[in-house]
């Protein structure tokens, strides 16, 4: 599995670390960067670009990084089709990916260790959407109205 990376300089220690660990962990890395240190970088110049990546490259996840990855998944939530969550925890990681199929996931390198993003990006990356059926239609009412604009009919 292909896995797109872009974040920002709050999170580029973190974010090398996890462009090392992951190839060993058995996936293909995509680094959009950034690929130095520069502490007046904006973090929508690679969160996008990886976010765009995702969305044209079908089985494939994101993450994104930054201070506190808000600004991250808000960003990477602007891309047409895309689901980013922002996780700090292992069951939400595991819950964005079961429950809301999300494609992206968001990390905040202030709040979170290199443990913790490891732990959050396995589990996100190896679990599958359940296909159950009330996740199904929501993710459908969403999509509708991402597209038409559309509001879910009430009751």
């Amino acid at each position: 599995m292909r896995v797109h990376l872009g974040g920002d300089h709050a999170a580029y220690e973190l974010q090398r670390a996890l462009v090392a660990w992951l190839p060993g962990e058995g996936y293909e890395v995509i680094d959009h960067g950034p690929v130095e240190y520069d502490a007046e970088d904006d973090y929508p110049v690679c969160v996008l670009r990886a976010a765009e990546a995702v969305a044209a490259d079908p089985g494939s996840l994101g993450i994104v990084l930054g201070g506190s990855g808000n600004g991250e998944q808000m960003a990477a939530n602007k891309v047409k089709g895309i689901r980013a969550a922002l996780c700090y925890t292992t069951e939400l990681a595991q819950l964005a990916r079961e429950h809301n199929d999300a494609q992206i996931i968001s990390f905040g390198g202030r709040f979170t260790t290199l443990d913790q993003a490891k732990a959050m990006a396995k589990i996100f990356l190896d679990t599958p959407f359940s296909g159950v059926e009330r996740h199904a239609r929501r993710l459908a009412e969403v999509a509708t109205y991402e597209e038409t604009g559309a509001l879910p009919p009430q009751g």
